[in-house]
């Protein structure tokens, strides 16, 4: 993997807000990330809370912020599962970073938090995070209309899901890792 995953500090807020700035562009009108210092103080609270976990993307040659991937709304007992939410940040994207990134959050949510079930919800336009979702095996599930509010708009998403059975029986990351390295192919044609 080029990219390690680590969770957010306070000494990131200065990164983290310039990036979510300098990539607005990028972001809209999929996700509307913190780009004040109230904002960031609010998400690093945020993550103290059991239903949230946070992991910043880094570059592993000079440890740059790549992406944010965030689990949310973690729920225990029957369910074991959480909500995914992520973003790259502009000059990283188109690379692999986030799907390696992702990859790896994956490990973490089913291997040490022991998760049972991820899901996302895209917009149906997004179709890069739509690609993404897929080259690391997610499946449809379905379709909600009007499903979240962002940048003050209800929007309708598509509904994605992994099994953490399903992506520990691939290998996990290392099956991303393998795919990426032998043929560049989008992996999921290794399914």
């Amino acid at each position: 993997m080029r990219v390690f995953i680590r969770e957010p500090r306070n000494t990131d807020e200065e990164v983290f807000l310039e990036s979510n700035r300098a990539s607005l562009s990028l972001h809209r009108p999929w996700v509307s990330p913190p780009t004040t210092p109230v904002g960031y103080q609010a998400y690093l609270e945020r993550l103290h809370e059991s239903r949230y976990q946070g992991y910043f993307i880094c570059r592993k040659e000079d440890a740059a912020l790549v992406g944010v991937v965030n689990l949310s709304e973690i729920i225990r007992g029957a369910m074991n599962s959480a909500f995914v939410g992520y973003w790259g940040f502009e000059g990283f994207t188109g690379k692999g970073y986030l799907t390696e990134g992702l990859a790896l959050v994956f490990d973490a949510a089913f291997q040490s938090l022991g998760l049972h079930r991820l899901e996302i919800n895209i917009q149906p336009a997004n179709t890069a995070s739509i690609a993404l979702v897929r080259r690391l095996g997610l499946k449809k599930e379905g379709f909600s209309p009007q499903y979240l509010k962002i940048g003050g708009e209800w929007r309708d998403h598509e509904r994605w899901a992994l099994i953490g059975e399903e992506w520990n029986r691939k290998g996990g990351s290392l099956w991303v890792e393998s795919a990426r390295k032998v043929d560049r192919e989008p992996l999921e044609k290794n399914l």
